[in-house]
């Protein structure tokens, strides 16, 4: 997530924000798109973002933030460079994803919802990625890790883990 705001020290206007506004018109019906851009640009929805579509769109931060908590796919909190979610559907859990899932909480120190505190881990309850073929499934940033066990988990998190730390060397 990269910093786009202003360093003329005379505002605090985000150039993302301003760049992203020209291409909409101030309509009601852009909401859901423009909500989309910022959750892919920023990976959540900041408050400050809000209260500039508020602005720019003259509808109530009230309905936003409606807007956001209705569709799951739009997040108030940043999530970890690498999100895991691990389906909970019937298909998953009947499978064992209940076991994937306390893993990851134990593993990552975190609950579902949350970031670690060095903002690496996510963790998310979802409930199908449609590929119950494949179950228990979980992904990491969208990618599919089917017929999933708690070493699989562990595997991926070690590999992640090992990748970061030879990048940071």
């Amino acid at each position: 997530m990269e910093d786009n705001t202003c360093k003329c020290g005379n505002c605090k206007k985000d150039k993302f924000m301003e760049e992203l506004f020209t291409k909409f018109e101030p309509e009601k019906d852009n909401l859901i798109q423009i909500l989309n851009s910022v959750q892919e640009h920023y990976g959540y929805i900041p408050t400050r973002t809000q209260k500039e579509i508020s602005e720019f769109l003259n509808i109530s931060l009230a309905e936003i933030y409606g807007v956001i908590t209705f569709y799951s796919r739009f997040t108030l909190k940043p999530k970890g460079k690498y999100n895991i979610a691990i389906c909970l559907g019937t298909a998953c859990f009947v499978k064992g994803s209940e076991k994937i899932m306390d893993r990851a909480k134990e593993r990552l120190k975190i609950n579902p919802g949350e970031t670690t505190a060095d903002g690496c881990f996510s963790i998310e309850e979802t409930r199908c990625v449609g590929a119950c073929g494949l179950a228990p499934v979980f992904t990491i940033n969208g990618e599919v890790h089917g017929n999933a066990t708690v070493k699989s988990l562990d595997n991926a998190i070690d590999e992640i883990l090992k990748r970061e730390k030879e990048e940071n060397v």
